[in-house]
């Protein structure tokens, strides 16, 4: 009797499977993926041990102006004086403990989806050397703005067209001291910052990613293209390269801008364990790498594990939107300091997001780390004396 009922239920079950999964298929092969994915190879990620072994030192940072802010992205300091660019299109100045906005590129209404390519998004923010502010918005392109008088210039227009095509997603920038030359990002020329998750599930190298914008002569360069969402960038100390960040890659890639490599380009860092956002200069003459999300190991990483599978990115664009997509990535934390040279010298993690998540940028100032981040609602200020 036990047989005939395991195969009684066999076959109930299978034709139940069926019933349902034909219609699923059917649903899904009619349905429009809004990507097009492309197979990407990633090394197996590294493992955390040694510096990166995991850790919950960021959990010991302290969050500041709770609630006041929303996604502070990229951090400056004028002194004592913060400034910050907000997810409401607003770049602020932090003053005593008192927030004032200074500027805004866009104009309103801000908060939604839709609003964001007319409010604006400030991300990479930097201070020239007449103590103005060089700002880089998702949408609106590159903007000089005056942190005194609130006025804002617009140098690289998103309008403007650059070797035959628009800017797409200007993300970050860093600028030479004497505030000649502009080193910036454009991470797609197909995806807004707003549907940032399609550009690196997509996983295409479409950007014209490295470029720069000359000061005195208002000329635009395409230095580097073909990279796969290309993020932050930061200049050497000596200004002799730019290292830029290839988020769907987990890499850092080198482009010199001065000396007898100038023009070429190698690799700086690769198989990173996570996907870099921005990244900063550290006081010991390294650099300061923020990840917007980890690639576990010992662990599943998500984004390994879809990365050789477009059919299943597919099902999954066809059946969800990008914010229920979003909510299955894990909220780790994790900022790691490297070497000149490229090496990690250290790593500080938060494991499941409880006070820092999403963090974009880690910018050192005055014996503390203050950690941007893309989506929460405030700053947090870590003592490097106590890690």
């Amino acid at each position: 009797g036990s047989t005939y009922s395991s195969k009684v239920f066999r076959v109930t079950f299978l034709t139940l499977a069926a019933s349902l999964t034909v219609p699923l298929l059917g649903v899904t092969v009619l349905l429009d993926c809004p990507i097009d994915p492309q197979p990407i190879s990633l090394k197996e990620p590294p493992l955390l041990t040694g510096v990166l072994e995991p850790n919950t030192e960021l959990r010991k940072a302290e969050r500041l102006w709770e609630n006041q802010l929303v996604g502070p992205e990229s951090i400056v300091h004028i002194g004592d004086v913060l400034f910050t660019g907000t997810a409401d299109g607003k770049i602020v100045k932090i003053e005593g403990g008192e927030i004032q906005t200074v500027a805004r590129i866009g104009h309103g209404p801000c908060g939604t989806r839709e609003d964001e390519p007319t409010c604006g998004r400030p991300l990479g923010i930097r201070v020239g050397p007449n103590n103005t502010l060089f700002v880089a918005d998702a949408y609106h392109g590159l903007y000089e703005v005056n942190p005194g008088t609130g006025e804002t210039k617009m140098l690289v227009s998103t309008k403007t067209l650059i070797e035959g095509q628009k800017l797409s997603f200007v993300n970050d920038l860093t600028v030479t001291r004497d505030g000649r030359k502009i080193f910036f990002t454009d991470s797609s020329s197909k995806w807004q910052r707003r549907d940032y998750l399609f550009l690196i599930m997509e996983g295409t190298d479409d950007g014209r990613h490295l470029l720069e914008y000359d000061t005195v002569t208002k000329e635009v360069k395409v230095l580097m293209v073909g990279l796969r969402f290309p993020n932050g960038v930061q200049l050497s100390p000596a200004e002799d390269f730019v290292l830029v960040q290839e988020t769907t890659m987990a890499r850092i890639r080198r482009y010199y801008v001065s000396g007898l490599m100038k023009g070429g380009a190698d690799m700086f860092v690769e198989n990173m364990p996570g996907l870099p956002d921005n990244i900063r200069l550290s006081s010991s003459g390294g650099y300061w790498v923020a990840m917007s999300a980890v690639r576990p190991n010992p662990g599943f990483s998500l984004l390994d594990f879809l990365s050789e599978k477009p059919w299943i990115k597919r099902m999954i664009f066809k059946l969800l939107s990008q914010e229920t997509v979003k909510k299955f990535v894990p909220k780790y934390s994790l900022v790691v300091e490297l070497s000149e040279t490229g090496s990690y010298r250290r790593s500080f993690h938060d494991p499941s997001g409880v006070t820092v998540a999403y963090v974009s940028e880690a910018h050192e100032h005055n014996g503390y780390l203050y950690l941007g981040s893309f989506q929460s609602p405030f700053i947090c200020r870590l003592n490097l004396q106590h890690v």
